[in-house]
């Protein structure tokens, strides 16, 4: 199958209300989707958006990536991946390879994209996460717990040890056993803070705490001396999957293939943790309906753990024609992957060299 054209275009979506990053207050979303059309006329969407904060790249640079690939790739053969030799930044092979997998799936009538579209789940789980004041954080995790939601996560580091204790120790009451309680710190304690937070909760079920330190390099020492399970998210930036296996101690990874480096890369880590035991999740990094309905396809394909989409809830509007059934505790992967493919160009700006 060859490639007829490759386009490119900018959207700008808007948020419910700002959210707050890592050194970034956003108010809307920002990226670039990517349309592939084959020579039989059969098309694939995929997604770049760099997560200010996390991502190496900034937006203009993978914008100015892709046009680079627009003008080179249109003729060649579509191989489900990227140009070989081509040294891309994480967002633009996840946007590339979605692309590439989706045209693919189109053009053979298959539901989901390339190497992922073997899964029988129906269904996938959906991580509830938690935000805004005290108050609202407890009645929303006695809501989500009432609808059905069998995993909620919760940020934690940002209000003082003592005040995290209080929040996850009620919050934990009110899930209950049923519901599992995952925390993510986002490398926000010192060594002495994560003991002390540890410390805190011997009778509260915790799934696992995501990022506990700021000093990352010591994450297998706090977790032979913690009572808490730790997961790798931030860590696994410029980690290949082969390194999983220094850090035998991780009960999970969190996958962001925007963040990681496509579709394929996270695959590869999926298999790496689960030879060593580890649990796979897979999790958004506030990507439109594109991007999101090809991790409900990954997210599929890997396993059944409960998978990390609820930033799709921030967004007000969405690039798509109609939106993704999102909140909601389950996600039906065909209604999922078939919407994510029905893109609204008018609400998008085409990006021209």
């Amino acid at each position: 199958m060859r490639l007829a054209n490759f386009d490119l275009f900018r959207y700008s979506l808007a948020f419910t209300q700002p959210v707050v990053l890592k050194r970034s207050r956003l108010i809307d979303r920002e990226g670039v989707l990517i349309r592939l059309t084959a020579e039989d006329g059969s098309m694939g969407w995929g997604e770049t958006a760099p997560l200010p904060g996390f991502s190496p790249e900034t937006l203009e640079e993978a914008t100015d990536q892709l046009l680079g690939l627009a003008a080179s790739m249109p003729g060649r053969e579509v191989s489900a991946g990227v140009p070989d030799g081509v040294d891309l930044t994480p967002s633009v092979r996840f946007g590339l390879e979605l692309a590439t997998w989706n045209l693919s799936a189109n053009s053979s009538g298959e539901v989901s994209p390339g190497p992922i579209n073997n899964s029988p789940r129906e269904a996938m789980r959906v991580n509830g996460l938690l935000s805004g004041s005290y108050e609202k954080l407890v009645e929303e995790a006695g809501r989500m717990r009432a609808t059905g939601y069998r995993a909620v996560k919760l940020k934690v580091g940002g209000r003082g040890i003592a005040e995290d204790l209080r929040l996850v120790r009620e919050i934990g009451e009110v899930l209950g056993d049923g519901v599992s309680l995952r925390l993510d710190a986002n490398r926000a304690w010192g060594f002495g803070e994560a003991l002390e937070f540890g410390r805190g909760l011997p009778d509260v079920r915790v799934e696992y705490v995501e990022e506990p330190l700021s000093e990352a390099w010591r994450l297998g020492e706090l977790a032979g001396r913690w009572g808490l399970a730790v997961a790798l998210d931030e860590s696994l930036a410029g980690m290949g999957p082969e390194g999983l296996v220094g850090h035998r101690y991780a009960r999970a990874v969190v996958l962001k293939p925007t963040l990681i480096g496509g579709v394929s890369r996270a695959l590869r880590f999926a298999e790496e943790a689960e030879a060593l035991g580890m649990r796979a999740v897979i999790s958004s990094s506030y990507e439109s309906g594109v991007g999101t309905g090809g991790l409900v396809a990954l997210a599929a394909a890997i396993g059944d753990e409960p998978v990390g989409l609820d930033t799709y809830r921030r967004l007000a509007e969405d690039a798509i024609e109609v939106p993704l059934d999102l909140p909601a505790p389950f996600v039906d992967v065909r209604r999922a992957v078939d919407a994510a493919r029905r893109v609204d160009v008018r609400k998008l700006e085409p990006v021209r060299g």
